[in-house]
């Protein structure tokens, strides 16, 4: 047998499953959610210690119980870790799933990490469209942008947020609040982008282009713009 003489397996309290029949369920949704596989090719089963060998199995709690109690955010101890959110999030298909520093990753890492520590991590409940389609897309249907917006607002009582938040997030709103000012927005943007060279907009004060990657260029036209223009309806 390849396994060491003393295996000690570690799993949050979340991972407990009362019965072998639920296992099956669970692996099979797994396995579908996450790889479009019928079966899963990754689990594995261990049910005793080699001959003359130990095993420990050993449940972690680290804040699930506080997590537990908590109405508004205890549905994200139902994940199962099966990543169909990253990979139908719009921000963590471009960015990557490791782009926000922290081990989970994806939309469900971004509502688990806060909890563990908000400090390092109140920013990555920003870090979304809030378009919806993680819950979408949820086997164990975790609302996560309902958690998500929790986290925002969390984050900002606790005055954990950048210090340039309450005077960008105010001005963001009044902007998006009317069409006309949005439409200005959106065609300055485009000028501006233009003409400022993109050195510039790689500089170090810009944390989206330090790993590398370039910001993307402005539509020509808006959708609105371009239905006024054709005379087409959607």
């Amino acid at each position: 047998m390849h396994t060491a003489p003393i295996h000690i397996a570690c799993a949050g309290i979340e991972k407990v499953v009362a019965t072998r029949d639920d296992l099956g369920v669970l692996l099979r949704l797994l396995a579908r959610s996450g790889t479009g596989q019928p079966i899963t090719s990754y689990t594995t089963h261990v049910n005793s210690p080699k001959p003359g060998g130990a095993m420990h199995v050993v449940l972690v709690d680290n804040g699930r119980t506080k997590r537990l109690a908590d109405e508004t955010m205890r549905s994200a101890l139902h994940c199962i870790r099966c990543g169909a959110c990253l990979n139908t999030c719009p921000v963590y298909r471009r960015s990557g799933g490791y782009s926000y520093g922290h081990v989970i990753q994806g939309p469900i890492g971004a509502i688990l990490a806060p909890a563990v520590d908000l400090d390092a991590h109140a920013s990555l409940p920003f870090a979304s469209t809030l378009c919806g389609s993680c819950a979408d897309v949820c086997p164990v249907r975790i609302d996560i942008p309902a958690q998500l917006l929790a986290w925002r607002a969390r984050s900002a009582a606790a005055g954990r947020l950048p210090r340039g938040y309450s005077l960008l997030f105010p001005l963001v709103g009044w902007v998006l609040a009317a069409r006309g000012r949005f439409a200005f927005a959106a065609r300055w943007a485009r000028r501006v982008q233009r003409l400022v060279p993109a050195a510039w907009l790689r500089g170090r004060w810009n944390p989206w282009t330090r790993p590398g990657r370039a910001l993307p260029v402005l539509a020509d036209e808006t959708f609105r713009e371009w239905t006024q223009r054709t005379g087409k309806r959607p």
